[in-house]
Protein backbone atom coordinates (compact mmCIF):
# COMPACT_ATOMS: atom_id res chain seq x y z
CA UNK A 1 0.00 0.00 0.00
CA UNK A 2 1.53 3.29 -1.15
CA UNK A 3 2.05 5.86 1.61
CA UNK A 4 3.37 9.42 1.30
CA UNK A 5 3.81 12.35 3.66
CA UNK A 6 4.84 15.95 3.14
CA UNK A 7 4.81 19.37 4.76
CA UNK A 8 4.47 22.79 3.17
CA UNK A 9 4.58 26.20 4.82
CA UNK A 10 4.24 29.82 3.81
CA UNK A 11 7.29 30.58 5.94
CA UNK A 12 10.84 29.26 5.86
CA UNK A 13 10.47 26.45 8.38
CA UNK A 14 10.51 22.86 7.14
CA UNK A 15 11.35 19.54 8.65
CA UNK A 16 14.07 17.11 7.64
CA UNK A 17 12.79 14.39 5.31
CA UNK A 18 12.62 10.87 6.69
CA UNK A 19 12.76 7.63 4.76
CA UNK A 20 8.96 7.52 4.52
CA UNK A 21 8.24 11.15 3.78
CA UNK A 22 9.31 14.22 1.91
CA UNK A 23 9.28 17.89 2.82
CA UNK A 24 8.61 20.92 0.64
CA UNK A 25 8.25 24.66 1.03
CA UNK A 26 5.64 26.94 -0.47
CA UNK A 27 7.73 30.11 -0.28
CA UNK A 28 7.47 32.57 -3.17
CA UNK A 29 8.59 36.17 -3.62
CA UNK A 30 6.23 38.73 -2.16
CA UNK A 31 3.42 38.38 0.34
CA UNK A 32 3.20 35.05 2.25
CA UNK A 33 -0.52 34.79 1.42
CA UNK A 34 0.38 34.82 -2.28
CA UNK A 35 2.91 32.06 -1.59
CA UNK A 36 0.16 30.06 0.06
CA UNK A 37 -2.16 30.68 -2.88
CA UNK A 38 0.51 29.21 -5.14
CA UNK A 39 0.80 26.19 -2.84
CA UNK A 40 -2.91 25.29 -2.69
CA UNK A 41 -4.01 26.70 -6.05
CA UNK A 42 -4.10 23.29 -7.72
CA UNK A 43 -7.28 22.52 -5.76
CA UNK A 44 -8.83 25.78 -4.56
CA UNK A 45 -8.24 29.47 -5.21
CA UNK A 46 -7.22 31.89 -2.47
CA UNK A 47 -8.83 35.29 -3.06
CA UNK A 48 -6.73 37.88 -1.22
CA UNK A 49 -8.39 41.19 -0.43
CA UNK A 50 -6.57 44.51 -0.31
CA UNK A 51 -6.76 44.33 3.50
CA UNK A 52 -5.24 40.83 3.43
CA UNK A 53 -2.29 42.04 1.37
CA UNK A 54 -1.76 45.04 3.63
CA UNK A 55 -1.31 42.67 6.59
CA UNK A 56 2.20 41.14 6.35
CA UNK A 57 1.79 38.63 9.19
CA UNK A 58 -0.02 35.80 7.38
CA UNK A 59 1.40 32.34 8.01
CA UNK A 60 0.27 28.82 7.21
CA UNK A 61 1.53 25.26 7.21
CA UNK A 62 0.10 21.94 6.16
CA UNK A 63 1.10 18.34 6.83
CA UNK A 64 -0.20 15.97 4.19
CA UNK A 65 -0.44 12.17 4.45
CA UNK A 66 -1.60 10.04 1.54
CA UNK A 67 -2.38 6.34 1.54
CA UNK A 68 -3.98 4.76 -1.51
CA UNK A 69 -6.96 6.87 -2.59
CA UNK A 70 -7.24 8.62 0.79
CA UNK A 71 -5.58 11.80 2.02
CA UNK A 72 -5.40 13.32 5.50
CA UNK A 73 -4.15 16.86 6.14
CA UNK A 74 -3.46 18.92 9.26
CA UNK A 75 -3.44 22.62 8.40
CA UNK A 76 -2.83 25.75 10.47
CA UNK A 77 -3.42 29.04 8.72
CA UNK A 78 -4.38 32.66 9.04
CA UNK A 79 -7.73 33.91 7.81
CA UNK A 80 -8.40 33.74 4.06
CA UNK A 81 -11.13 33.71 1.43
CA UNK A 82 -11.30 30.44 -0.51
CA UNK A 83 -13.12 29.78 -3.75
CA UNK A 84 -13.62 26.72 -5.94
CA UNK A 85 -15.49 27.96 -8.98
CA UNK A 86 -17.34 26.09 -11.69
CA UNK A 87 -14.62 27.20 -14.12
CA UNK A 88 -11.94 25.58 -11.95
CA UNK A 89 -14.03 22.43 -11.54
CA UNK A 90 -14.55 22.06 -15.28
CA UNK A 91 -10.80 22.33 -15.87
CA UNK A 92 -9.46 19.81 -13.36
CA UNK A 93 -10.13 16.29 -12.12
CA UNK A 94 -10.47 16.82 -8.36
CA UNK A 95 -13.77 15.12 -7.58
CA UNK A 96 -13.33 13.77 -4.08
CA UNK A 97 -15.25 14.52 -0.90
CA UNK A 98 -13.49 16.80 1.58
CA UNK A 99 -14.50 16.58 5.24
CA UNK A 100 -13.19 19.43 7.42
CA UNK A 101 -12.92 19.14 11.20
CA UNK A 102 -12.01 22.43 12.88
CA UNK A 103 -10.00 22.05 16.08
CA UNK A 104 -9.58 25.83 16.30
CA UNK A 105 -11.43 28.60 14.47
CA UNK A 106 -13.96 27.89 11.77
CA UNK A 107 -15.70 29.56 8.84
CA UNK A 108 -17.49 32.90 8.80
CA UNK A 109 -19.46 32.01 5.70
CA UNK A 110 -19.91 29.07 3.34
CA UNK A 111 -21.69 29.69 0.04
CA UNK A 112 -22.26 26.69 -2.21
CA UNK A 113 -24.79 28.21 -4.61
CA UNK A 114 -25.13 31.91 -5.32
CA UNK A 115 -28.89 31.54 -5.01
CA UNK A 116 -29.13 29.29 -1.94
CA UNK A 117 -27.48 27.61 1.01
CA UNK A 118 -25.50 30.06 3.09
CA UNK A 119 -24.17 28.59 6.33
CA UNK A 120 -24.67 30.47 9.58
CA UNK A 121 -21.53 32.33 10.73
CA UNK A 122 -18.98 30.28 12.60
CA UNK A 123 -21.49 27.53 13.30
CA UNK A 124 -19.78 24.41 12.01
CA UNK A 125 -17.06 22.32 13.60
CA UNK A 126 -17.62 19.67 10.92
CA UNK A 127 -18.06 20.67 7.27
CA UNK A 128 -18.62 18.43 4.23
CA UNK A 129 -17.69 19.58 0.73
CA UNK A 130 -17.93 17.89 -2.66
CA UNK A 131 -15.00 19.08 -4.79
CA UNK A 132 -17.16 18.53 -7.86
CA UNK A 133 -19.40 21.43 -6.80
CA UNK A 134 -18.67 25.16 -6.38
CA UNK A 135 -17.98 26.63 -2.96
CA UNK A 136 -16.80 29.94 -1.55
CA UNK A 137 -15.96 30.46 2.11
CA UNK A 138 -14.23 32.89 4.42
CA UNK A 139 -12.09 30.82 6.76
CA UNK A 140 -10.98 32.24 10.08
CA UNK A 141 -7.50 31.77 11.47
CA UNK A 142 -7.77 28.10 12.30
CA UNK A 143 -6.40 24.64 12.71
CA UNK A 144 -8.36 22.26 10.54
CA UNK A 145 -8.04 18.53 9.90
CA UNK A 146 -9.29 17.41 6.50
CA UNK A 147 -10.03 13.98 5.08
CA UNK A 148 -10.20 13.63 1.28
CA UNK A 149 -11.90 10.47 0.06
CA UNK A 150 -13.50 9.24 -3.17
CA UNK A 151 -17.26 9.64 -3.25
CA UNK A 152 -17.51 5.85 -3.51
CA UNK A 153 -16.11 5.51 0.03
CA UNK A 154 -18.68 7.94 1.43
CA UNK A 155 -21.43 6.26 -0.64
CA UNK A 156 -21.03 3.14 1.47
CA UNK A 157 -22.97 5.07 4.13
CA UNK A 158 -24.61 8.09 2.45
CA UNK A 159 -26.55 7.19 -0.73
CA UNK A 160 -25.65 10.39 -2.61
CA UNK A 161 -22.42 11.91 -1.21
CA UNK A 162 -22.81 15.11 -3.24
CA UNK A 163 -25.97 15.79 -1.24
CA UNK A 164 -23.74 16.50 1.77
CA UNK A 165 -22.07 19.45 0.01
CA UNK A 166 -22.13 22.50 2.27
CA UNK A 167 -23.59 20.70 5.26
CA UNK A 168 -22.07 21.63 8.59
CA UNK A 169 -22.66 20.74 12.21
CA UNK A 170 -21.42 21.62 15.65
CA UNK A 171 -19.60 19.10 17.82
CA UNK A 172 -22.53 19.01 20.24
CA UNK A 173 -23.57 15.35 19.90
CA UNK A 174 -21.76 12.23 21.12
CA UNK A 175 -21.09 11.13 17.53
CA UNK A 176 -19.73 14.53 16.46
CA UNK A 177 -17.46 14.66 19.52
CA UNK A 178 -16.27 11.13 18.76
CA UNK A 179 -15.34 12.24 15.23
CA UNK A 180 -13.31 15.18 16.54
CA UNK A 181 -11.52 12.95 19.06
CA UNK A 182 -10.86 10.25 16.44
CA UNK A 183 -9.25 12.59 13.90
CA UNK A 184 -7.35 14.56 16.54
CA UNK A 185 -5.90 11.28 17.78
CA UNK A 186 -4.99 10.31 14.21
CA UNK A 187 -3.15 13.61 13.79
CA UNK A 188 -1.18 13.07 17.00
CA UNK A 189 -0.17 9.51 16.20
CA UNK A 190 -0.01 9.27 12.41
CA UNK A 191 3.79 9.54 12.17
CA UNK A 192 4.14 6.39 14.28
CA UNK A 193 1.51 4.41 12.31
CA UNK A 194 2.07 2.12 9.34
CA UNK A 195 0.20 2.54 6.05
CA UNK A 196 -2.43 -0.11 6.84
CA UNK A 197 -3.28 1.43 10.21
CA UNK A 198 -3.55 4.89 8.63
CA UNK A 199 -5.84 3.55 5.90
CA UNK A 200 -8.12 1.90 8.46
CA UNK A 201 -8.22 5.01 10.64
CA UNK A 202 -9.02 7.39 7.77
CA UNK A 203 -11.75 5.09 6.40
CA UNK A 204 -13.26 4.83 9.88
CA UNK A 205 -13.26 8.62 10.06
CA UNK A 206 -15.06 8.89 6.71
CA UNK A 207 -17.66 6.36 7.83
CA UNK A 208 -18.25 8.23 11.10
CA UNK A 209 -18.53 11.56 9.27
CA UNK A 210 -20.98 10.28 6.66
CA UNK A 211 -23.01 8.58 9.39
CA UNK A 212 -23.23 11.91 11.25
CA UNK A 213 -24.43 13.73 8.13
CA UNK A 214 -26.89 10.91 7.40
CA UNK A 215 -28.37 11.40 10.87
CA UNK A 216 -28.52 15.15 10.32
CA UNK A 217 -30.38 14.63 7.03
CA UNK A 218 -32.86 12.31 8.73
CA UNK A 219 -31.71 9.25 6.78
CA UNK A 220 -30.61 7.26 9.85
CA UNK A 221 -31.80 6.57 13.36
CA UNK A 222 -35.14 4.71 13.35
CA UNK A 223 -37.79 3.11 11.17
CA UNK A 224 -39.07 6.51 10.05
CA UNK A 225 -35.56 7.53 9.01
CA UNK A 226 -35.12 4.25 7.12
CA UNK A 227 -38.34 4.95 5.22
CA UNK A 228 -37.15 8.48 4.47
CA UNK A 229 -33.81 7.10 3.20
CA UNK A 230 -35.62 4.68 0.90
CA UNK A 231 -37.79 7.52 -0.45
CA UNK A 232 -34.73 9.70 -0.98
CA UNK A 233 -33.03 6.94 -2.96
CA UNK A 234 -36.14 6.51 -5.16
CA UNK A 235 -36.35 10.23 -5.83
CA UNK A 236 -32.62 10.55 -6.52
CA UNK A 237 -32.66 7.67 -9.01
CA UNK A 238 -35.72 9.07 -10.78
CA UNK A 239 -34.21 12.54 -11.10
CA UNK A 240 -30.91 11.15 -12.41
CA UNK A 241 -32.71 8.96 -14.96
CA UNK A 242 -34.90 11.82 -16.24
CA UNK A 243 -32.66 14.83 -15.63
CA UNK A 244 -32.65 16.07 -19.21
CA UNK A 245 -36.42 15.85 -19.77
CA UNK A 246 -37.63 19.43 -20.21
CA UNK A 247 -40.81 18.65 -18.22
CA UNK A 248 -39.00 17.24 -15.17
CA UNK A 249 -40.35 19.15 -12.17
CA UNK A 250 -41.24 18.62 -8.50
CA UNK A 251 -44.89 18.19 -9.53
CA UNK A 252 -43.98 15.42 -11.94
CA UNK A 253 -41.87 13.65 -9.32
CA UNK A 254 -44.71 13.91 -6.80
CA UNK A 255 -47.19 12.50 -9.29
CA UNK A 256 -45.08 9.64 -10.61
CA UNK A 257 -43.67 8.46 -7.28
CA UNK A 258 -46.80 9.21 -5.24
CA UNK A 259 -44.88 10.66 -2.30
CA UNK A 260 -46.12 13.01 0.45
CA UNK A 261 -45.50 16.62 -0.60
CA UNK A 262 -44.27 17.84 2.86
CA UNK A 263 -41.80 14.96 3.14
CA UNK A 264 -40.44 15.60 -0.33
CA UNK A 265 -40.01 19.31 0.32
CA UNK A 266 -38.24 18.72 3.65
CA UNK A 267 -35.95 16.22 1.95
CA UNK A 268 -34.59 18.91 -0.40
CA UNK A 269 -34.81 21.87 1.96
CA UNK A 270 -31.02 21.96 2.36
CA UNK A 271 -30.70 22.22 -1.44
CA UNK A 272 -33.04 25.20 -1.63
CA UNK A 273 -35.86 22.95 -2.84
CA UNK A 274 -36.13 20.18 -5.40
CA UNK A 275 -36.43 22.58 -8.33
CA UNK A 276 -33.13 24.19 -7.31
CA UNK A 277 -31.53 20.75 -6.93
CA UNK A 278 -32.61 19.75 -10.45
CA UNK A 279 -31.49 23.08 -11.92
CA UNK A 280 -28.03 22.85 -10.40
CA UNK A 281 -27.53 19.27 -11.57
CA UNK A 282 -28.38 20.44 -15.08
CA UNK A 283 -26.10 23.47 -14.82
CA UNK A 284 -23.15 21.37 -13.68
CA UNK A 285 -23.68 19.00 -16.62
CA UNK A 286 -23.98 21.95 -19.00
CA UNK A 287 -20.80 23.54 -17.62
CA UNK A 288 -18.89 20.33 -18.35
CA UNK A 289 -20.27 20.28 -21.90
CA UNK A 290 -19.31 23.92 -22.46
CA UNK A 291 -15.71 22.98 -21.73
CA UNK A 292 -15.47 19.50 -23.22
CA UNK A 293 -17.88 19.63 -26.18
CA UNK A 294 -16.58 22.34 -28.49
CA UNK A 295 -18.63 20.72 -31.27
CA UNK A 296 -21.89 21.75 -29.55
CA UNK A 297 -23.35 25.25 -29.63
CA UNK A 298 -24.64 26.92 -26.48
CA UNK A 299 -28.18 26.45 -27.79
CA UNK A 300 -27.65 22.70 -28.27
CA UNK A 301 -26.18 22.40 -24.78
CA UNK A 302 -29.12 24.33 -23.30
CA UNK A 303 -31.73 22.03 -24.82
CA UNK A 304 -29.61 18.93 -24.16
CA UNK A 305 -29.44 19.79 -20.45
CA UNK A 306 -33.22 20.02 -20.20
CA UNK A 307 -33.72 23.81 -20.27
CA UNK A 308 -36.83 25.08 -22.02
CA UNK A 309 -34.95 27.72 -24.05
CA UNK A 310 -31.46 29.17 -24.51
CA UNK A 311 -32.56 32.38 -22.74
CA UNK A 312 -33.81 30.40 -19.73
CA UNK A 313 -30.49 28.56 -19.65
CA UNK A 314 -28.47 31.79 -19.88
CA UNK A 315 -30.44 33.42 -17.05
CA UNK A 316 -30.02 30.37 -14.79
CA UNK A 317 -26.32 30.08 -15.62
CA UNK A 318 -25.68 33.76 -14.92
CA UNK A 319 -27.54 33.60 -11.59
CA UNK A 320 -25.59 30.54 -10.50
CA UNK A 321 -22.09 31.42 -11.75
CA UNK A 322 -22.15 35.20 -12.30
CA UNK A 323 -21.27 34.93 -16.00
CA UNK A 324 -22.93 33.93 -19.26
CA UNK A 325 -22.37 30.48 -20.80
CA UNK A 326 -20.49 32.16 -23.66
CA UNK A 327 -18.15 33.99 -21.28
CA UNK A 328 -17.62 30.81 -19.29
CA UNK A 329 -16.68 28.86 -22.42
CA UNK A 330 -14.25 31.58 -23.53
CA UNK A 331 -12.65 31.78 -20.07
CA UNK A 332 -12.31 28.00 -19.90
CA UNK A 333 -10.41 28.00 -23.20
CA UNK A 334 -8.00 30.58 -21.79
CA UNK A 335 -7.54 28.52 -18.61
CA UNK A 336 -7.21 25.19 -20.45
CA UNK A 337 -3.37 25.04 -20.33
CA UNK A 338 -3.61 25.09 -16.53
CA UNK A 339 -5.63 21.88 -16.37
CA UNK A 340 -4.26 19.46 -13.81
CA UNK A 341 -4.77 15.72 -13.76
CA UNK A 342 -3.62 15.27 -10.18
CA UNK A 343 -5.91 14.16 -7.40
CA UNK A 344 -3.93 15.65 -4.55
CA UNK A 345 -5.24 17.71 -1.67
CA UNK A 346 -4.63 21.04 -0.10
Amino acid sequence: MLFSASRATSQAASRTPSSASKSSRADAPGHPLLAWRERVGHVIDVLPSKADLETPTFSASIDRFGVGDLTFTDCRSGAMQLDRSIARISNDTHRRMAFHVFLEGGTDDVIVHRTSRRASPGAATLLALDLGQPVRMRRQACRVLTVFAPASVAAEVFPDPGFMHGRGMRADTPLARLIVDHLASLSRNIRQMDAHAIDVSIRSGVQLLTEAFCLQAGLRGNARAAKRAAMFERVRRYIQANLFDDDLSPERVLGVLDLPRPTLYRMFEHEGGMATYIRHLRLRHAADDLVRRADLSVTEIAYGAGFSSPSDFTRAFRRAFDMTPQDFRAMSRIDAPLVTTATGAA
